[in-house]
């Protein structure tokens, strides 16, 4: 998750929404991802979906059932529906999403036994660092 949190501060310093995603595969971090959605004017440019493809891409496969994502903050529906496509074995988040949540705080995609894969989800890992930097970033919006 510090690997993750890392990249959201570099999200931060590209004046991206600040969300960093790591996949890691036997310990080792495979793909990695930072919002880039400003950059690329791509609104699929999250860092989850950023980080899935590069870590697809590095293991040369479609699935990544025996891989982790880390993510700062909950992954959004669309992200939680590429977790359950790319069928992961597990999604850490740091702080919940309250407004956009897709892995349990509005939506549980992960978690739906209508698909044909769930993913088991860890929260609040790192969590006070995550939503701190999430609320200066929004804050600082709001200022300007």
């Amino acid at each position: 998750m510090a690997r993750a949190l890392m990249l959201a501060e570099q999200a931060y310093e590209e004046n991206e929404v600040p969300v960093g995603a790591v996949v890691v595969h036997r310990g080792q971090i495979v793909g990695k991802g930072y919002n880039q959605v400003e950059r690329l004017n791509d609104p699929t440019a999250h860092a989850e979906m950023l980080a899935i493809s590069a870590a697809c891409e590095t293991l040369g496969q479609k699935y990544l059932s025996d891989c982790t994502l880390y993510v700062t903050i909950e992954p959004c529906p669309m992200c939680s529906g590429a977790a359950v496509w790319s069928k992961l074995g597990t999604v850490v988040f740091g702080a919940a999403d309250a407004r956009a949540g897709g892995s349990g705080s509005v939506f549980n995609i992960s978690a739906n036994n209508k698909l044909n894969h769930q993913v088991e989800i860890i929260q609040g890992v790192m969590e006070a660092e995550c939503e701190q930097l999430i609320k200066d970033f929004f804050r600082e919006r709001r200022d300007q």
